[in-house]
């Protein structure tokens, strides 16, 4: 008789956990399910937006070459370049080289908003010099460290269209600019432009000891 009361409460307790289980595991997967749908759309609308940065990258050079030649200067070292996986960008101007690119959009990721919820965005960063070779012999695993190493910019695309994109610019604090997904593309890549053309090149010198 003991032994069937016995195995009535391991019974018992064995359902408790289970439950317990259950609904733990339940409220886990309802959160990671939201993060996956937003990232899903979110990742819609970055790859929409990085064909849209194409598009006005080759205005931008047009406008470039016509500026330039209007002025007698040799337009041939003004293009730009994109990979096959369309997730990559380099633009050429003159002397200048500025990369942008949205891999590592591989998992849901979040920008974060301090008291505010933290928002789940797909990331295009944009830096100084030639992706190709800022990343040559280097680790898959730590390219993008190297990266953010010569990060100008970053755009934060949300989930919700309604939702404005963020521009972070380095050199000013990270400071944020707030903008709409239709104006993000033309924005991002006039800001990134002046940024780095806007600017100049000091000659080295030697260090004091």
């Amino acid at each position: 008789m003991e032994n069937n009361f016995n195995s009535f409460d391991n019974l018992e307790t064995s359902i408790r956990k289970s439950s317990v289980i259950q609904e733990r595991i339940n409220l886990v997967s309802t959160h990671m399910y939201k993060q996956f749908l937003e990232y899903q759309r979110s990742t819609m609308n970055a790859s929409e937006t990085f064909v849209k940065i194409t598009d006005n990258m080759e205005s931008t050079v047009e406008y470039l070459k016509q500026s330039f030649a209007a002025r007698g200067v040799a337009t041939d070292s003004i293009y730009f370049e994109e990979n096959s996986e369309k997730n990559v960008l380099v633009l050429h101007i003159l002397w200048h080289t500025i990369s942008f690119t949205m891999k590592w959009n591989n998992q849901p990721q979040a920008l974060y908003r301090g008291v505010e919820m933290p928002m789940i965005s797909n990331r295009i960063i944009a830096l100084k010099g030639n992706f190709y070779e800022l990343t040559k012999n280097i680790k898959e695993e730590d390219q993008l460290q190297a990266v953010l190493e010569h990060e100008v910019a970053s755009l934060f695309i949300p989930a919700e269209r309604g939702q404005n994109c963020i521009i972070k610019i380095n050199h000013l604090g990270n400071k944020e600019f707030f903008i709409n997904h239709m104006d993000a593309p033309r924005e991002f890549l006039l800001k990134v432009i002046e940024t780095i053309c806007g600017g100049g090149i000091y000659h080295e010198e030697q260090r004091q000891i």
